[in-house]
């Protein structure tokens, strides 16, 4: 009588491992993607509900679709165009200026106990520093032209990384460099075989991390002494209180972070496979 149960359950466990059963249902993965896609769109209709039933003061909160008919009219006009790009090359070359040192600094601070003990103290005292604190000084020493937007940047980039690039080589196993100075491989060797992929999967929340940090600290750097960048247009819209020009400016940061965020995850995936979905 048990038998017949326990064989109906075992047909049942057969069917759902079919292929055919397997199209039916969506990896983890991909329901991931798909919640994190959908997730900015139920925050935008929640927004435009609550304009349209006064929760929200549309003088201070426009509804999207107000904000929405700026942006469309600033991307026309080119003005978003020119400003976008304005602060995406500021970001590119000062995530270049400060993540590349940061990241060998740190696997090498990493490998190496004296230069841990020599840089782990001066990165500790700096780093509570608000970088936006230290604007004044720059703009003292660079001036106000790229420079200074540039080393706004790399600074905000260069901690998060080489923070990470340290934790991430000291959670290798130790039996990895073992072995590594047992066939007697060379410095250059140990970093691009073993301590710079042991690390990756740590370093790219320090690169997450960075890119956050320096969408932050351009935008700041760009309200001050510019002419152009997505900071200038929110600072300039905020002197002529055109609202709507404000939030499409921050919505477009917004959605760079988005964008950034996306290309990492999948980047991250394509460089560390071996690293485990949780």
């Amino acid at each position: 009588m048990s038998t017949q149960p326990e064989q109906v359950k075992q047909e049942h466990h057969a069917v759902l491992r079919g292929p055919r059963a397997r199209r039916l249902f969506i990896s983890a993965g991909g329901r991931d993607r798909i919640l994190s896609i959908l997730s900015p769109f139920l925050l935008l209709i929640v927004w435009e509900i609550s304009v349209r039933v006064g929760l929200l003061d549309a003088r201070f909160f426009p509804a999207p679709t107000t904000v929405f008919s700026t942006l469309v009219s600033t991307i026309q006009s080119g003005v978003l165009w020119t400003n976008t790009w304005a602060s995406l090359q500021r970001l590119f070359w000062g995530f270049l200026l400060g993540g590349i040192p940061a990241l060998a600094l740190g696997i090498i601070m990493g490998l190496y106990r004296p230069m841990r003990a020599l840089f782990d103290p001066l990165i500790a005292a700096t780093y509570p520093i608000p970088k936006s604190a230290i604007l004044p000084l720059i703009l003292l020493i660079f001036g106000l032209g790229e420079a200074s937007k540039i080393v706004m940047v790399a600074i905000g980039v260069f901690y998060p990384v080489c923070i990470n690039a340290v934790a991430g080589v000291l959670e290798i196993n130790k039996i990895y460099l073992d072995v590594g100075k047992n066939f007697q491989a060379s410095r250059w060797q140990v970093f691009r075989t073993i301590a710079l992929p042991g690390a990756l999967p740590i370093v790219m929340s320090g690169v997450k991390l960075g890119v956050g940090m320096g969408l932050i600290l351009i935008a700041i750097a760009e309200m001050i002494g510019a002419k152009s960048g997505l900071g200038y247009m929110i600072w300039h819209a905020w002197e002529i209180l055109a609202v709507e020009m404000m939030y499409v400016g921050l919505i477009v940061i917004a959605v760079l972070g988005y964008a950034f965020t996306l290309i990492l995850n999948e980047l991250e995936r394509w460089i560390i496979p071996w690293k485990v979905e949780r």
